[in-house]
């Protein structure tokens, strides 16, 4: 196991390392001065010049990158150019909303797809398996942003459960509280959920069906195990392995693709930090948000990496 997870710990470094670099090669080394982009066609040449010195791009391209990439390690970012506050303290404030929405979703999606998807299973070619699948083609075919919509206005406008937006703070110091943060990011997780659930839900039907074919789940039968004894016993464990590669790509779709969301719910989250950057043209939070969303997928790929030898441990010794 130890030196499994030193294979991994190594490629995932590495797979940083040139992540960072396609990042500041996008973002620093294509034609055109960054400057002239973030002021404008009116700058005069001398407010050119000074931001391009506030922004270190008088220095050669490897000096920059090691400057930024030494920078992180070290735990310091450098300053939005919008905001003139470190990105780093930027990005923190914001994923305390984007990352309990990300949670949350997750959470709700895991739980309807495995509920529907051994449900499904276990009626296959039934009506309960035929109303799953339809529902959740139905799930797959709907826009998150339309759905955010719809709830909106359902529970925010008619029934006026919730607010139709904002968020009030995790804090009451911030004019909020643990209770009405959750309740402000209920809507926006469900509406996110929706789509991540219906595939999920598919993809856990068709690896349990699989499972459910092989020699081992006749032989438990035969043994004198009930259908469902050997559901729960033997199937969903051999079954998890895609189920977990899926999730793991749901978990960081959700915390990188929430930028729709965020805005349609008015969150102070990570996705509308990209958008106010790209419209503030403020590159420097750009490149840092870019980023650690590479890192957020690289680390959950890490991470069911992982889950798959605990899953099954003849895994370990074949994964390079």
């Amino acid at each position: 196991m130890a030196s499994f997870l030193l294979r991994r710990v190594a490629a995932f470094a590495a797979t940083l390392l040139v992540a960072s670099m396609l990042v500041f090669a996008v973002l620093e080394l294509l034609p055109g001065n960054a400057a002239e982009v973030i002021l404008g066609d009116t700058a005069t040449p001398e407010a050119v010049a000074a931001l391009q010195e506030r922004m270190g791009l008088d220095r050669p391209p490897l000096t920059r990158y090691l400057d930024w990439v030494g920078g992180w390690l070290q735990g310091r970012s450098a300053a939005s150019i919008s905001y003139g506050t470190p990105t780093a303290e930027l990005i923190a404030e914001r994923m305390r909303v984007t990352l309990p929405l990300a949670v949350i979703a997750m959470s709700l999606t895991v739980v309807l797809a495995l509920t529907l998807g051994v449900y499904a299973a276990a009626r296959h070619n039934r009506a309960g398996d035929i109303g799953v699948m339809a529902a959740s083609q139905l799930g797959m075919a709907i826009p998150n942003f339309w759905f955010a919509i719809l709830l909106i206005l359902l529970f925010a406008v008619q029934l006026q459960w919730v607010n139709a937006g904002g968020f009030p703070g995790w804090t009451e110091d911030e004019g909020g509280g643990p209770g009405q943060a959750l309740l402000a990011l209920i809507l926006p997780a469900v509406s996110l959920a929706l789509v991540q659930a219906a595939i999920l839900a598919r993809m856990t039907r068709s690896a349990v069906l699989e499972v459910m074919r092989e020699d081992f789940v006749r032989t438990a039968r035969a043994k004198g195990l009930t259908r469902r004894q050997a559901l729960w016993r033997h199937v969903l464990r051999n079954a998890m392995i895609p189920v977990l590669t899926v999730s793991g790509l749901q978990f960081a779709n959700l915390v990188t693709g929430t930028i729709v969301v965020e805005n349609v719910f008015v969150l102070p989250g990570i996705g509308r930090l990209v958008f106010q950057a790209i419209a503030n043209r403020d590159l420097v939070v750009v490149r840092d948000v870019v980023m650690l969303l590479a890192a957020v997928v690289v680390l959950v790929n890490f991470v069911v990496d992982v889950l798959y030898a605990i899953v099954d441990p003849r895994l370990r010794g074949s994964q390079a």
